[in-house]
Formats: C-alpha cells, sequence, structure tokens
C-alpha cells in the first residue's frame, strides 16, 4: 500500500451485511477507477455474525487501498462511522451505508462543496424528485417530524440529518468525531451539531437515493431512541461535554 496520504476516505458501516457488500465495492471499485483519485475504503465490521469481514476482504484484489477493520463487539452505526473516520487518512473523508442508497457517483457532488465548506451532507429533502424508491408513507411522516423536532430542540438548519451519505475535510472536522458520543443512529444529529458548535460550515446537497427495503433501522425501537437522543445531545452541550479549542472559539465567534 502506497505510504502516500490519499485523496478521498470511503467509509462503510457495516453489520451483517455479506449480501449487499459485493454490488457496493463493485460499484466503489468502479468509481474510483473512473475518478482517478488516490482513495482508501475502510469498512467498519460492527461486530457481525455473517461472513461481512470475509466479504469485504474478498475484494483486496480490485481496491488497493482497501482496509477492514473490527468493532470487539455489535457496538452501533454512529460507534462505526466514528471508528472508521478516525481511522481514515484521506484529506476528505466520506461515509456511506453499504446499500449504496444514494448512488456513490453522488460523491462528486459532495466533493464539488467542499471547495467552500468543511462539511456537505447528501439530502433527500431538498428536491424528492431525485428519490427513485421512496419509504412507506408512515416512515417518511416520521422523518419529517424527527426533523422538525432537531430543528427546534439544536437549532440546525437542515431538512434532512439522516441520509447516510456525508463528507467531510478530515483536518478540519476531526475534532467533532474525537468528541461524538451518540452510538446508535442518531448520531447524525450530533455531528452536524458539533460541526456548528465548531464553527464549522455545512452545505447540504441534494442527492439521488433510493429506499432499501432491507433497512436495518427498526421504525420502532430505532426511533424511539432517535428521539431520544435529541435531547441528549443538547443536554451534553449544556453540561459542557462537548469542549471549544481556542480556534473553535475563533471559528463560532
Amino acid at each position: 500500500m502506497s505510504s502516500v496520504p490519499p485523496e478521498l476516505s470511503i467509509v462503510i458501516p457495516s453489520f451483517n451485511e455479506e449480501l449487499r457488500l459485493p454490488v457496493a465495492l463493485a460499484d466503489i471499485s468502479a468509481y474510483i477507477r473512473a475518478s482517478n483519485r488516490e482513495t482508501e475504503v475502510i469498512v467498519v465490521d460492527d461486530g457481525s455474525t455473517d461472513r461481512t469481514a470475509d466479504v469485504a476482504n474478498s475484494f483486496r484484489g480490485e481496491i488497493q487501498r482497501l482496509r477492514v477493520i473490527a468493532n470487539k463487539k455489535n457496538r452501533g452505526k454512529g460507534y462505526s462511522v466514528r471508528h472508521g473516520m478516525l481511522e481514515a487518512r484521506g484529506r476528505i473523508v466520506l461515509f456511506t451505508d453499504a446499500d449504496l442508497s444514494a448512488p456513490i457517483v453522488e460523491a462528486d457532488k459532495l466533493l464539488a462543496a467542499l471547495a467552500d465548506h468543511d462539511v456537505a451532507i447528501g439530502s433527500r429533502a431538498l428536491n424528492r424528485n431525485l428519490i427513485s424508491v421512496h419509504q412507506s408513507v408512515f416512515r417518511e411522516y416520521a422523518g419529517i417530524i424527527f426533523n422538525l423536532i432537531v430543528r427546534a430542540i439544536l437549532r440546525l438548519p437542515f431538512v434532512d440529518t439522516q441520509c447516510g451519505f456525508k463528507a467531510f475535510r478530515r483536518d478540519r472536522c476531526r475534532v467533532i468525531f474525537q468528541q461524538q458520543r451518540i452510538e446508535g443512529f442518531g448520531f447524525d444529529p450530533e455531528l452536524l451539531y458539533l460541526a456548528r458548535h465548531h464553527g464549522l460550515s455545512a452545505a447540504e446537497i441534494p442527492v439521488r437515493w433510493a429506499h432499501s427495503p432491507a433497512t436495518k433501522v427498526s421504525m420502532w425501537r430505532d426511533s424511539i431512541q432517535m428521539f431520544l437522543d435529541v435531547f441528549i445531545i443538547r443536554w451534553n452541550a449544556l453540561q459542557g461535554r462537548y469542549p471549544r479549542s481556542e480556534s473553535s472559539k475563533a471559528s463560532a465567534a
């Protein structure tokens, strides 16, 4: 493996993804070849009980800079993203779901936005005409209600915090992953809250997206926890658990 740092790191949190990873990694491999950009791919195996790690490792011949790292046990998507992002070496780090609900070629939109911003997040809500497969009506309305709560409690301006497709300038954004505390599916608002808290600029970008019926998010158990996580983030902030550095204070001023 080259000692030269890659331009881009792609992090894929994965729990029992032996069936979906082959398609995702094949698409990512093709994207890397077409982009002619030095890219590393980090698959974070979140305590899987299937062949997730073996399937990922089988792509070492196709993806030169492929790393498979493992959590000792199942910790959650937020923990897995944090693990992968802190391990990443690229100037830009992007995380994406293993089902590639947002096609990997849409990453170019986020990378373009990072010319002027520290964070770029994919959005399903800015242009719903780009959604080829919708969630159920119930899930979509639950998402809208969740977003209203996020906007009210955390004062975030985004209309879609939950799309699993986000990119960051690594050096500027490392602090937000170091301070991230939410380990489950409610971690996205925490990342965006921390970005604003540290004076980082963020852009919300409409991307193509297709709902996967094999989603790992439980409509009841996970959704309830995500709502609770919004209030936990606010409580953490009030308790001073997200300290600003001097440079962060200057940026936020």
